[in-house]
């Protein structure tokens, strides 16, 4: 519900390509991540509690975290780091497109109402996983090794409310969602994995 205060818009996004997931599914690894990130993340024990990891799922591989239901979900501060991400890009850009002190505005004016959005699975479809190289340049030379993440395919679809605190604020969330078909969000988007398209469903 809207307020005197805040301008909502509700949000369906359906990926067009599959979406990683970004936890580490081990609690300790996990654990040292989201301290790091505060305040970003505001709940380190319901976070560390959500990875899931008592299903056997070979360590090191990155997953999505789950919701009470045992539903694979994104976090709110998730959607927050993709706006973040791109309103960087647009300020490369530069003009009208540009968004002074992004971060602070991000942080303080835009909000996601959802703690906890679920990925919704097309029917009949599981959550796979991705296999890719990964290298770098070290000291002792070129080194590769194997990345493996959870993945939920192509027309997987989650919903979300946007709140912005100050009204022209949504015409950049706007261009950031527009800019979702080109850069994802989720482990390795610039790739191409976790693009998407978005629909206002404000209405319905």
């Amino acid at each position: 519900m809207e307020t005197k205060m805040a301008k909502e818009m509700k949000v369906r996004l359906t990926f067009t390509e599959q979406i990683l997931g970004t936890a580490s599914n081990d609690k300790e690894i996990h654990a040292e991540f989201i301290a790091s990130k505060a305040p970003d993340a505001p709940s380190r024990e319901e976070e560390i509690e959500a990875i899931g990891v008592d299903a056997a799922i070979e360590k090191g591989m990155t997953v999505f975290s789950r919701n009470p239901d045992g539903k694979p979900i994104l976090f709110d501060y998730q959607l927050k780091g993709f706006f973040k991400n791109c309103a960087k890009a647009f300020n490369y850009v530069g003009g009208k497109e540009k968004l002074t002190a992004y971060k602070s505005k991000i942080d303080n004016l835009i909000f996601i109402k959802e703690r906890m959005i679920e990925l919704h699975l097309p029917d009949g479809e599981e959550i796979g996983n991705c296999q890719r190289p990964l290298r770098a340049n070290t000291a002792q030379g070129e080194r590769v090794a194997l990345a493996n993440s959870e993945s939920c395919p192509p027309g997987t679809y989650i919903e979300f409310t946007v709140m912005v605190m100050v009204g022209e604020l949504m015409e950049h969330v706007i261009k950031w969602l527009d800019y979702g078909a080109l850069n994802g969000i989720g482990q390795w988007h610039n790739s191409g994995c976790g693009r998407f398209e978005w629909t206002d469903i404000s209405d319905k």
